[in-house]
């Protein structure tokens, strides 16, 4: 096998990803239909289920083929009874995204917002829980990528458990970093991609959660054929396939990075990730860059800088110096404040984020930014 060129990713996904799970897409050509290719998707929803702790007699994963997106369009269209209503929790972009979901099938919905540099109040939450009954599904981001928040995903879900909702959780950037226990955490459906905390490739997400609640669905209001829940749950249930075409190379490269997530272990590998979150920001801190979230907020995944007060400033200019260089920053995703992130996702350790701060000082450096770097307030 030829070296392939590393490049250390910061941004929020897909992720630096081993050698290993790259070369496992390379495999002889197989149709998906086989028994073969069967055991391995079968294999993979077990191994999906016991990354979150969950009781595989109590929780199941169902796989589908697309973005981290497609789990959000999936739990909202699939999991609302007729005539009930969703409370989306909403502090960043990604939870405003399962709102637009609700608007776009025109599902009736309250669009509980909170400031996206602050936690949701648990006390209006509770509130709005009590005042509306007909809520029956309520959904929330464990870590809103955007900023790199940590949501209280345990506490929300007790209050929606109190009042018999289900609970739905985006764990898109968690899942597998960040250790989650299904049931400790009072949630009936999380969900995440292949090519965040799994470190694999980008084209196959998953949904992870409970089994009565999603054969409860079939008998809810049918809004979608390709992602509806239940019609994928059962499709794999009776067959041990995927009712539409699964990106084949892509489950394969999986396989492999299951495998190694399992030989790295859940707390050496969170070990690891706060490592290079931990290098992550003492680099930061040490130019003087400022932060949207304090630190006894963050999820220790993503790292939200706001741009210096400095007009030689250009987040253009500073991620073409490093991308050439084999790095790559990411920009924010705050509408009031100019922010990049830097993300401790992917196969890279602490080594990779001294050798990164080294290329974007020179960067600064190279477009005559101040260190530390300047702030007006």
């Amino acid at each position: 096998m030829e070296n392939i060129k590393r490049n250390i990713l910061l941004n929020p996904g897909p992720s630096t990803t081993t050698d290993t799970v790259k070369m496992a897409q390379v495999v002889p050509d197989i149709c998906p239909r086989e028994k073969e290719f069967g055991d391995i998707m079968r294999q993979m929803r077990t191994d999906l289920v016991k990354i979150v702790h969950g009781d595989p007699e109590k929780y199941t994963s169902v796989l589908f083929c697309g973005s981290g997106t497609i789990n959000i369009d999936v739990c909202i269209n699939s999991l609302l009874p007729e005539g009930k209503k969703i409370l989306i929790i909403n502090n960043g972009a990604y939870s405003t995204r399962a709102a637009e979901v609700c608007e776009y099938y025109g599902l009736p919905f309250i669009d509980l917002k909170f400031p996206v540099d602050s936690l949701p109040d648990l006390a209006e939450i509770e509130k709005t829980l009590r005042e509306n009954p007909d809520i029956a599904l309520v959904h929330t981001t464990h870590n809103e990528t955007g900023t790199g928040i940590l949501n209280p995903v345990r506490e929300i879900g007790a209050l929606v458990h109190k009042y018999n909702a289900v609970f739905t959780v985006d764990t898109t950037s968690t899942l597998a970093m960040r250790p989650i226990d299904i049931e400790k955490d009072n949630i009936d459906f999380c969900m995440a991609s292949a090519q965040k905390g799994l470190m694999a490739m980008t084209g196959l997400s998953f949904i992870i959660g409970n089994k009565r609640i999603i054969e409860e669905s079939a008998a809810y209001p049918k809004r979608s054929y390709y992602c509806n829940l239940f019609l994928q749950y059962d499709f794999f249930e009776k067959t041990g396939e995927m009712h539409f075409t699964p990106p084949v190379q892509t489950v394969y490269s999986t396989k492999q990075a299951l495998e190694e997530y399992f030989a790295e272990g859940e707390e050496n590998k969170w070990a690891r990730h706060t490592r290079v979150f931990n290098a992550i920001n003492e680099g930061l801190d040490r130019l003087g860059f400022r932060q949207v979230i304090k630190p006894e907020w963050r999820a220790g995944l993503v790292s939200s800088a706001v741009y210096p007060d400095d007009p030689n400033w250009s987040f253009e200019a500073v991620h073409d110096y490093c991308y050439e260089r084999g790095f790559t920053i990411y920009p924010g995703k705050i509408s009031t404040t100019n922010t990049f992130r830097l993300c401790a996702l992917g196969a890279i350790d602490e080594a990779d984020i001294h050798a990164f701060f080294e290329v974007f000082e020179e960067a600064l450096r190279a477009q005559n930014i101040a260190i530390p770097v300047v702030y007006e307030d």
